[in-house]
């Protein structure tokens, strides 16, 4: 495994193997948890291990993590942040105050509202955009020469698509950085940085854990030489937004299934948007792998192996009818997040009240239970 070329070996054999970590101390085929949060020097006063000061900056299990994920990835350097929030204030830390950047609109509440505060304390000006319309994005980026454009897709929950390459294209012809929150596609559905962006963006939280019991997140770049992305790897270290050593080997073991578990999550998504755009109480279905999803093209010429395991169904009814929709369901759990293995309903409506979510959204993490459990469950809760 550890000889193998790079360019031979599939997701599916990188993560299983970890990207080849082992223990080499006990021949262990599992890396151990490294706690020590400061390392011993010899009596010349240098660094026993020269890798290896201070666990702020030098983390053993944040290292297996991040080499996973750039094997992923296919990345040149990826960062670890202990969350995925810590990982977008790193990214707009590096905007001077003054300038502009450029948000896809209606994307994952959490970020939207702390990029707005955040822009408002700096005095950034900040131009939301419809970023899946590419002709509304590129007249953006020539009207505000952005010092960075952020998108995200699939976006949460709305499960617009935005075409990564000619975003990239866009913003690169003023001079702007494109950053990716490809969150709910995750690395085995999708790769950014060879469709031209900058740095891509995860909640590791999610679908790159899979089982719910890790906070973190990630960032993986083309060009470590970048002086953005030195910016960024020096706010981490100094700000000590950092991932702890038991977290990181957390996130390695999930990484080890994520591809399995994408797979078989995009398929049971599959099927569900299916069932549910045949449903007579459903008025829609937002689910880039649906032929009728205004994305599908270009999402199937970016997503490779799946559409991801997010979708949103919007029942009529308005919220009355959505919330007793979500009150019945009985396999699915009621909770925020996504990615996990089990599967997860949300009504985003009475999570963001005010961004223009509809009444009746529904929006589910589909898991890796036996299909026929998930369709028969929402089944009873719809009725006819």
């Amino acid at each position: 495994m550890t000889d193998a070329p790079k360019s031979r070996l599939r997701p599916a054999t990188i993560a299983a193997h970890a990207a080849g970590t082992t223990d080499k101390a006990s021949g262990g085929v599992v890396p151990p948890v490294h706690f020590a949060t400061t390392f011993a020097r010899d009596a010349d006063y240098q660094p026993v291990n020269p890798d290896n000061v201070y666990l702020r900056s030098h983390n053993e299990n944040v290292r297996v993590a991040e080499k996973v994920l750039n094997a992923l990835e296919a990345a040149e350097d990826t960062l670890l942040f202990a969350s995925g929030m810590a990982a977008i204030a790193a990214v707009f830390r590096t905007v001077p105050n003054g300038a502009s950047v450029l948000v896809q609109s209606q994307i994952y509440w959490g970020t939207t509202k702390w990029i707005r505060d955040f822009c408002t304390r700096r005095q950034i000006m900040l131009h939301e955009i419809e970023a899946s319309d590419i002709n509304a994005f590129s007249q953006a980026c020539k009207n505000h020469r952005p010092a960075l454009a952020w998108v995200e897709t699939p976006s949460n929950p709305w499960l617009r698509i935005t075409d990564i390459a000619a975003t990239a294209k866009a913003a690169h012809a003023v001079g702007a950085k494109l950053i990716v929150d490809s969150t709910a596609a995750s690395p085995v559905l999708s790769h950014p940085l060879s469709l031209g962006a900058d740095i891509v963006m995860h909640s590791a939280t999610k679908g790159i854990n899979g089982h719910s019991d890790v906070l973190a997140g990630s960032l993986a770049t083309a060009d470590p030489d970048a002086t953005i992305w030195s910016m960024i790897r020096e706010d981490r270290d100094c700000a000590g937004a950092v991932l702890g050593p038991m977290e990181a080997w957390l996130l390695t073991r999930g990484m080890r299934t994520l591809p399995l578990r994408m797979r078989e999550m995009s398929r049971n998504a599959m099927a569900l948007a299916e069932f549910l755009a045949d449903h007579p109480k459903v008025e829609a279905v937002l689910y880039p792998g649906l032929s009728s999803h205004p994305g599908h093209a270009v999402a199937a010429r970016q997503m490779t192996g799946g559409f991801g395991p997010l979708l949103s169904f919007i029942i009529k009814g308005g919220a009355p009818e959505a919330l007793r929709v979500a009150g019945r369901l009985q396999v699915f759990h009621r909770a925020t997040s996504l990615g996990g293995v089990e599967s997860l309903v949300e009504h985003r409506h009475t999570i963001e009240p005010h961004t223009g979510i509809p009444e009746g959204l529904l929006r589910v993490s589909v898991g890796i239970e036996d299909v026929r459990d998930l369709e028969a469950d929402l089944s009873q809760a719809l009725g006819q």
